[in-house]
């Protein structure tokens, strides 16, 4: 039967979808810490890095890019989805230039927060030096495509931010700066409140429109809380369980405000909270066998240096578990979180 070049036409698109419906998102841009974090820490004076064995064991051709994972973090996943290259790239590494994060780029540092105090704990990049990173691409970025278009792209593109849970563990609670001594722990909260909203708003006057920040997930569930939890070894720490949620609450506020202050802007929560806490609580509902410790070493405190390659003890299949190291989670986890991040706070861009 012959066809005509209507039919040939709608049975190309059919077999090339990509084609028929190109990404109605041009960018994906990330702020944050560790848990998105696609390899900048590889590039400044510090020790909170990833570039080494066994991370990036299961990355495209086995590569330690930095990633803070066995595999691709849940931006990657998130860009491949919305129809981008598969990963999104750190913005210091070399290997990548303007051409690379025209269509996606990450900001993040490993072990950063709201709080700048934070970012001093490891020697990493405070926040307010991605946003400076932010502006500098921007320049990049209309030198490559023109004004007109670099506009188009910062006002059109998925704005992914995570970040918050090191101004808790690695500051306030760990008691290595003065902030526990400042602050009630309720005041504390209110303090990143108040940086999260500052960094908000002039991403917005930088134009940013569309923006997703993670909530803080279940900290106290993480296998390195577990561990180091005196009074119920092995158990969650339920009382930074319950910061993490008042926490949430007090960004849903401040994104309602935020939406209703700022024109245009459409600032989503991705809920992973839950999520995470069902998976923890039920690991075999989502495929897995273990959650309460890591694959790589003894799973219970290993990160960064202490996860290597001469460490005996790393699983062989990080699928079977839910947590890569003591904090970050495994690759198959971060596809969860991209699928929900995508079905939630991601839905109306997509």
């Amino acid at each position: 039967m012959a066809f005509g070049l209507h039919e040939r036409l709608l049975l190309f698109l059919a077999l090339f979808p990509s084609l028929a419906a190109p990404s109605r998102v041009p960018a994906v841009i990330v702020f944050g810490d560790s848990t998105v974090d696609a390899g900048n820490n590889n590039f400044i004076p510090t020790i909170a890095r990833a570039n080494f064995p066994p991370y990036g064991r299961d990355f495209p051709g086995g590569r330690a890019t930095g990633r803070f994972c066995n595999g691709r973090l849940a931006t990657d996943f998130i860009s491949e989805a919305l129809g981008l290259p598969s990963i999104v790239p750190a913005y210091l590494d070399p290997a990548y230039g303007i051409s690379d994060f025209a269509t996606g780029v990450c900001f993040a540092s490993a072990a950063t927060g709201l709080d700048a105090a934070t970012s001093d704990v490891l020697s990493v990049i405070p926040l307010r030096q991605e946003m400076e990173f932010f502006k500098e691409y921007q320049q990049k970025l209309e030198g490559y495509v023109g004004k007109s278009k670099a506009n188009y792209i910062i006002n059109e593109a998925v704005y992914i931010v995570s970040i918050g849970t090191n101004d808790f563990i690695e500051n306030y609670y760990s008691k290595v700066t003065e902030r526990s001594v400042q602050f009630t722990v309720e005041e504390y909260e209110d303090f990143l409140i108040h940086h999260a909203a500052d960094f908000l708003t002039e991403l917005h006057r930088l134009g940013a429109r569309k923006v997703s920040f993670t909530g803080l997930t279940p900290f106290g569930c993480l296998p390195s809380e577990r561990t180091s939890n005196l009074m119920n070894p092995g158990e969650c720490m339920e009382e930074y369980n319950t910061v993490a949620r008042d926490f949430n609450a007090k960004l849903q506020a401040l994104a309602t405000r935020l939406c209703a202050a700022l024109p245009g802007l459409k600032l989503r929560l991705a809920p992973l909270y839950d999520l995470l806490l069902h998976v923890v609580q039920n690991p075999s509902s989502y495929g897995f066998e273990v959650a309460s410790r890591g694959c790589c070493g003894t799973g219970k405190i290993e990160a960064s240096y202490l996860c290597n390659q001469w460490n005996p003890f790393t699983c062989e299949d990080a699928d079977k578990y839910a947590f890569w190291d003591s904090i970050h989670p495994s690759e198959r986890l971060n596809r969860l979180c991209a699928n929900q991040t995508l079905r939630t706070s991601l839905a109306e861009f997509a």
